[in-house]
């Protein structure tokens, strides 16, 4: 059975509040699987593009160092700009060069998700 961790992968930015988001998806996600059968609460990471570290290649690192063997990025974008149609993929096989024998995949953009887009939706309805 593999050992599985998540990256979220996110821009980054130059004011370090902007990471707070994410530090607060990361923890709901690690406390989510912690509470659920495997328990893996720990193997969850962030890393970023540009401007904020730690960046994709030193997340997968850490991961593998923590003995897992199947990673998935996902990237914490709305939608499959630029960067995740060009950067990401490159970023990604830099990765699976650098760690062969683990097996890393990358979803989707977070916001293609329908069910992302319904609680976008049920946010915006609750503003008025």
């Amino acid at each position: 059975m593999a050992t599985h961790g998540l990256i979220l992968f996110g821009h980054g930015a130059r004011d370090v509040r902007w990471r707070e988001p994410f530090e607060r998806l990361a923890q709901k996600l690690r406390a989510a699987r912690a509470s659920g059968a495997n328990g893996d609460d720990g193997r969850v990471r962030l890393a970023f593009l540009e401007l904020m570290e730690p960046d994709l290649p030193t997340a997968v690192g850490e991961l593998v160092a923590d003995g897992c063997d199947a990673i998935t990025v996902v990237p914490v974008f709305f939608g499959q700009g630029g960067h995740i149609r060009k950067d990401l993929p490159e970023l990604i096989q830099r990765c699976r060069d650098a760690q062969p024998s683990v097996d890393i995949t990358c979803a989707v953009a977070v916001g293609e998700d329908e069910a992302v887009l319904d609680a976008v939706v049920g946010y915006c309805l609750r503003q008025g």
